[in-house]
């Protein structure tokens, strides 16, 4: 049974607190095990997960500030220690990837693992995943910055009275899924026929940025959205100086792009009480909410029912 769902490894913006480690976030998506964004002390911080660096299938860095990639040094030797067998892909801005090398290489280790280095070179750079595509999406801040974004294709759910109207069943449901179409009986049946549009998930990854386009592109009906809401609608004016969305702003992006269930994010450490972005969040979204914990687990929406007419 495919899993989809959120693992949260930290937090916090910039500086970590007592309860806030830096940023990490691990999405099971099917197959595919990817780590967003490791900060300081991700390793330790999967250690009390169910996710181990062995499960890693990708890394995602959507920029070189520290707090969104000083984990990488641990998390890449641990996966030689760890001996892993298959290749994990990284991905990165290609203009850091002087920051990566160093970071890579930052102690002396024995290096086993195999690392499949895709940097990304341009705005709207898709890699083909078995489970759909990803997408990265220049954002606006100081340094080259990327959001990603997980699009499964657009498939179709079969209706069972459909199949048995037309007398399709056993093997023949799978060929007729596949080819599109089935004869039968002297007729030709077609899928259209007999199944309802299934949309496909999709995951939004959105930090460190200023309200731009590839905020919205990014966020378009997600069903799971990730999004940084570093200061509240109060430093407004600090935020977009220093390339940063509030909790107001992410809000309203959300309504506005039909996003299903909102996690925000990256909180800066000024702020104590989390309750207070949930609140600033409400005025503008209306739609699921969760205010990100460390260590917590965030399921992918169930998906939308498809209706049969």
């Amino acid at each position: 049974m495919s899993m989809r769902e959120l693992v949260v490894l930290g937090t916090a913006s910039q500086v970590p607190t007592r309860a806030r480690n830096h940023n990490g976030y691990v999405l099971r998506w099917d197959d595919e095990v990817i780590l967003f964004d490791p900060g300081e002390g991700s390793q330790r911080q999967l250690l009390h997960t169910t996710v181990t660096a062995t499960d890693l299938t990708r890394i995602c860095v959507t920029h070189f500030h520290g707090d969104h990639c000083l984990g990488l040094p641990g998390t890449i030797q641990r996966l030689s220690l760890d001996r892993v067998q298959r290749a994990v892909a990284v991905h990165f801005p290609a203009e850091g990837a002087e920051y990566f090398a160093r970071l890579r290489h930052a102690s002396s280790f024995h290096e086993t693992a195999e690392l499949a280095v895709t940097p990304i070179e341009a705005d709207g750079q898709r890699i083909a995943l078995r489970c759909g595509t990803l997408e990265a999406r220049r954002l606006r801040h100081p340094v080259d910055t990327y959001g990603y974004r997980l699009v499964e294709p657009d498939g179709c759910r079969m209706l069972p009275e459909k199949l048995a109207a037309y007398g399709v069943d056993g093997p023949a449901v799978g060929e007729l899924q596949r080819v599109g179409h089935l004869d039968r009986d002297g007729r030709r049946v077609t899928r259209e026929e007999v199944s309802v549009p299934r949309p496909g998930q999709r995951f939004a990854f959105v930090m460190d940025t200023g309200l731009c386009d590839g905020v919205y592109a990014l966020a378009e009906h997600a069903d799971l959205l990730v999004i940084e809401a570093t200061f509240l609608e109060s430093e407004a004016a600090l935020a977009a100086e220093v390339g940063h969305l509030t909790a107001g702003q992410a809000a309203r992006v959300a309504a506005e792009s039909g996003v299903r269930r909102l996690v925000l994010t990256h909180f800066s450490q000024r702020y104590a009480d989390p309750h207070r972005f949930a609140e600033e969040a409400r005025r503008h979204f209306d739609g699921d909410l969760v205010i990100a914990e460390d260590l917590t687990t965030i399921q992918v929406p169930p998906r939308r029912v498809p209706s049969t007419g």
